[in-house]
């Protein structure tokens, strides 16, 4: 009897097994099927007029962070910078980045408010990046996200001094920051020129 018992009640394990797994495979078909038809029927609007849908927005931006702290792992940064060093990133800074990531007292270019996801105020961003993950970050470049990767036309030594500088930004006043690189302003640069910088070559109009 008891045996019988044990029976039934196994059975009923493995029936349940069974259709817990049944279920979750065809929960995951469905998924696949629902997302190849977003994809074929274009009705995901890409448009960079709409605000990421907030689940959207979370996916980005923790695959992002998640990435860039396994990916800069093991990075080592130098042991400091001389003065010399952040001017000439802060001049770079200025000439490439400060259109999109403006500056303290300095607002973005215009034009760069209407990318998605639009690019963080690097003066209150920055202190939550090590300096390894920044110059990651400029090296590299992110995905479907409108920064590029300046490692193909800078030297590390560009881009460390990029980083340090990045990492001052937090601290600096309007004042401070409009005296770096010797009082150098960024201007609006448009998409697709690239100013001249420090370890780089003089800016080239892209391909129409």
């Amino acid at each position: 009897m008891a045996e019988r018992r044990d029976m039934n009640a196994g059975g009923r394990r493995k029936g349940l097994g069974l259709g817990i797994a049944a279920g979750a495979v065809g929960i995951l078909a469905l998924l696949g099927i629902t997302g190849l038809v977003v994809v074929y029927s274009g009705a995901y609007n890409v448009a960079a007029t709409e605000e990421h849908a907030s689940f959207t927005r979370w996916a980005f931006d923790t695959t992002f962070h998640n990435s860039v702290e396994r990916q800069a792992d093991g990075i080592v940064a130098p042991a400091s910078f001389t003065p010399d060093r952040l001017a000439q990133g802060a001049t770079a800074y200025k000439a490439m980045c400060q259109q999109c990531h403006s500056g303290p007292g300095v607002e973005r270019a215009e034009w760069a408010n209407g990318m998605r996801p639009r690019p963080p105020h690097l003066a209150e961003a920055a202190a939550g990046w090590s300096p390894q993950e920044v110059f990651w970050i400029v090296k590299h470049g992110v995905k479907m996200s409108g920064m590029p990767a300046f490692g193909p036309s800078r030297d590390d030594q560009a881009i460390w001094n990029i980083a340090a500088f990045v990492k001052e930004l937090p601290a600096m006043t309007p004042e401070e920051y409009a005296a770096a690189g010797g009082g150098q302003q960024g201007g609006n640069t448009p998409p697709g020129v690239s100013p001249p910088s420090n370890g780089a070559q003089s800016p080239t109009p892209a391909p129409q």
